[in-house]
């Protein structure tokens, strides 16, 4: 097993380059693909499941020892082992079969259950975003920082609807009538590992969700993290792989958006 986390990048890195021909190539064929609905509001394409074999595969071959959960091929197995990938092999996939250019390719890693390494593909943009534990989040040669707000009115804060749980619906739109009124304005993109991302950057002060599945986070929550954030569930917890809430933002706003969120 590799010793440090730093050393699985370019193997990851690699791999996301072998996931961007495979979407290309399912792009092209878009508009004839059949869509299938998992659940209300919740689509996968044979995109998703051939690029989450292609990743998989990449990862087992770069750490035989490793295991990998993946939100479409493998979405109940239990993140048990010593090296663990993330994965979700397309993140966005309404935005993707609409051809909204908002989705991405996320893998995260939890070494001896640490969640320690992160990796995110802006696919659309052709960016990569990657960060490990005690070593920053980057893009290239870019480091990545938070912002540094912290006036509330000011802030730009990202969300997603709660479309696998509607019967949360009612208490996120309390929520979302508090925010809209309390900040300069709400984004929703339809991809929580780039409105992770754009925490990480700084483009988004926060971000928060009710309903989101490990793959949907775990490279994100490394990104901001490593960029100087928080990022927690509702009640507090730093646990936020468990299918829940999370709520992620600079040092400056997370608090206050955590209060702001309970109150609601």
């Amino acid at each position: 097993m590799c010793s440090s986390p730093e050393g699985w990048i370019p193997e990851k890195t690699r791999a996301m380059g072998s996931q961007r021909t495979t979407l290309e190539v399912w792009a092209a064929r878009c508009e004839n693909s059949h869509w299938i609905e998992k659940s209300r509001h919740d689509f996968v394409t044979e995109a998703d499941r051939q690029a989450e074999a292609l990743i998989a595969n990449a990862l087992l071959q770069a750490v035989p020892e490793s295991r990998v959960v993946g939100e479409e091929l493998s979405p109940s197995a239990a993140p048990v082992g010593d090296v663990v990938w993330i994965v979700d092999p397309l993140d966005g996939t309404t935005n993707f079969l609409h051809g909204y250019l908002q989705y991405a390719v996320s893998i995260g890693v939890l070494v001896e259950g640490a969640l320690s390494a992160g990796v995110v593909h802006d696919v659309a943009r052709d960016r990569v975003y990657w960060g490990a534990s005690g070593l920053g989040a980057w893009e290239g040669d870019r480091r990545l920082h938070v912002s540094g707000l912290t006036e509330p009115r000011q802030a730009l804060v990202g969300t997603g609807f709660p479309f696998k749980n509607l019967p949360l619906l009612r208490r996120y739109l309390d929520q979302f009538a508090a925010i809209m009124g309390a900040t300069s304005g709400i984004r929703r993109a339809g991809a929580a590992a780039l409105d992770l991302v754009d925490v990480a950057v700084g483009r988004l002060d926060c971000f928060w969700e009710l309903t989101l599945a490990p793959w949907d986070v775990a490279a994100g929550v490394v990104l901001v993290r490593e960029a100087g954030g928080v990022v927690t569930t509702l009640d507090g917890s730093t646990d936020v792989l468990q299918h829940g809430s999370v709520v992620a933002g600079n040092p400056g706003l997370h608090k206050w958006l955590m209060d702001l969120l309970r109150s609601a």
